[in-house]
């Protein structure tokens, strides 16, 4: 009988496996919007748990190709949508992940990125002009991915990440926005993708990311706010880059994370006993390769994909010497 006390692999891959046969399910339409990071999470997930085959790669791959918009140059969350950075980014680690990268229009990409692009540094996600730390780390990810970094303002970018740095140490959506643990992630991230760790306060950063960390083991985003899974990884993520790992009890949120399974037909909720879906399947895995749990894949913690694929792109930078998990 399946527990808590494990990692239900194979309960996980079926459930992955099945997200996309429900094709007349009310929720599987009112998902459009998020229906290329969905494939970018499932895939993910099952490349750490060591399953990356359990999807079809050639359908996978014509699903990516029909969301391109050929008048913005990018990729849409599914087709006939507008095209946004979110779903670009999605989009480019398939392919990558897929080995079919070069079925990308590299200059129409590149173009429709640096056009996102404001003149205070931060990004848009799409055309419409909504702005966010998210869209700029998304940028920066997807021309570090495409090796076109060289593309980028990276002055101007990093000094928007300076404005949104808090008194707390962290970072906001926004200059002048409250921490929170994923816009604390995306500018950590990026400032590894750019060499610029420099520009963090990293004791009272990571100080307040311990503080994430609640009696059940849990992490919430910010303080005096449900714990959730999703927060494993922002968390994790951005304390693995600054080599802090060791300041999160890893026992406590392992077995936070793996009550959040659902033990019938698999999946991870946002904690336990709620529905479970692929975002919060996706984080809890990640924070688990994180953590170093037995038998998974290990994971990049700046690009949220296999560490090993990352490695043999050439992208890894001035962090590099830094621990990626627990001893």
């Amino acid at each position: 009988m399946a527990s808590h006390t494990e990692l239900l692999v194979p309960l996980h891959v079926s459930y992955i496996k099945a997200l996309g046969d429900n094709k007349d399910d009310l929720a599987y339409h009112m998902t459009a919007h998020l229906r290329m990071n969905a494939i970018y999470w499932g895939l993910t997930a099952l490349c750490v748990m060591g399953h990356k085959d359990a999807l079809d790669r050639d359908e996978m791959i014509a699903f990516v190709m029909s969301c391109w918009d050929e008048e913005a140059g990018a990729f849409g969350a599914h087709p006939d949508h507008d095209a946004h950075i979110l779903s670009t980014l999605s989009a480019i680690q398939i392919l990558i992940t897929q080995d079919a990268l070069d079925r990308i229009d590299l200059p129409q990409v590149v173009k429709f990125i640096l056009s996102l692009q404001q003149p205070s540094g931060v990004f848009a996600g799409d055309s419409f002009g909504e702005v966010d730390t998210r869209f700029l780390f998304c940028s920066v990810n997807a021309l570090s991915l495409l090796g076109q970094l060289d593309k980028l303002d990276v002055e101007k970018t990093v000094s928007y990440i300076r404005q949104c740095r808090n008194f707390d140490g962290g970072f906001g959506a926004q200059a002048g926005a409250e921490s929170h643990a994923a816009q604390v992630f995306v500018c950590v991230a990026a400032l590894a993708i750019l060499d610029r760790l420099d520009e963090i306060d990293q004791p009272t950063l990571c100080w307040w990311l311990a503080e994430r960390q609640l009696p059940n083991g849990g992490l919430n985003g910010r303080p005096e706010k449900l714990e959730d899974v999703c927060y494993s990884f922002w968390v994790l993520s951005s304390l693995s880059i600054l080599n802090k790992l060791s300041w999160i009890d890893s026992e406590k949120l392992t077995a936070f994370i793996l009550s959040s399974q659902e033990l019938e037909n698999g999946g991870i909720a946002d904690r336990p006993g709620d529905m479970p879906d692929v975002f919060h399947t996706h984080f809890g895995v990640a924070a688990l390769s994180l953590l170093g749990y037995p038998g998974l894949v290990d994971l990049d913690p700046v690009y949220c994909m296999p560490a090993k694929l990352i490695e043999s792109k050439g992208l890894r930078k001035g962090w590099e010497a830094l621990e990626r998990r627990t001893t």
